[in-house]
This record gives C-alpha cells, structure tokens and sequence, in this order.
C-alpha cells in the first residue's frame, strides 16, 4: 500500500475576485426595486457561481466597495439582505456581506440611519445584521 501526500492547487485555495459588473447588476435591481424574486431576477448560472461572495472576509469587502459610492453600498447590502433569505446556498449568518459593506459605511464616516438599520431588520431572519456579532 501506497501513502501519498495531497496538496492543494494553489489556483482553489487563492481568493476569487469580485466582479464589478455582477455588483453593478445587483445595484441595478436594488435600484430598480427588482428584489421581491431574486431567483426569477438572476439566472440560475449566476445565483450558482456568486453565492461565493457571502463567505468572503473583511478584507474582500474593503477592496471591493473602494470603488464604489455610499448610495451603491446601500443598495448591495439591501441586495444581500433579501439574496440571504430568498436564495439557496446564500446563508451567511454573521458572515453576511451585510455586515462588513456596513463598516466600509462606517470607517467612510456614513454610518446607516435608523430607517434603514430598520429596513435590513424587518427584511432578515440573520440576527447578525448589520453590525455583526458582539
């Protein structure tokens, strides 16, 4: 018998980019008020291949929002909020992209006011929303 050793491909292991067009199609619906029915919103190619964006850290997040302004953060997170409770494998709990474009407001100096700290609590079952866990 054989032992062998595995070692990962460094291409799986790399953290993957987030595609500012994908963000700019979410913003878009947000805009549009087209977040009552996500799955018949997105095709089913693009809920598979970006549910990967509700486990990226911190950090992913920064670099992503850098390039964009308070109003298209707002409505990624209203994006987020409603994509965690309508679509499958999108689950975050306190990883929730919610949470970190919530201190990307904050560091910015934007904190949300309470109409829309309200909006993200009345629309999520995530009890981690917005602030993340204690």
């Amino acid at each position: 018998m054989t032992v062998g050793s595995w070692t990962p491909d460094s291409d799986q292991s790399a953290p993957r980019p987030v595609d500012q067009d994908v963000l700019q199609h979410f913003v878009t619906l947000s805009r549009n008020e087209q977040l009552q029915d996500l799955g018949a919103a997105l095709e089913p190619a693009t809920i598979d291949q970006q549910a990967y964006l509700m486990s990226l850290d911190a950090g992913s997040w920064n670099s992503a929002a850098s390039g964009l302004d308070d109003e298209e953060i707002w409505h990624l997170m209203r994006f987020f909020t409603l994509a965690e409770e309508q679509l499958a494998g999108w689950q975050a709990g306190a990883q929730s992209p919610v949470i970190w474009l919530n201190k990307v407001l904050k560091q910015r100096g934007a904190a949300l006011q309470r109409e829309r700290l309200q909006w993200i609590r009345s629309h999520s079952s995530n009890r981690f929303l917005p602030n993340g866990a204690l």
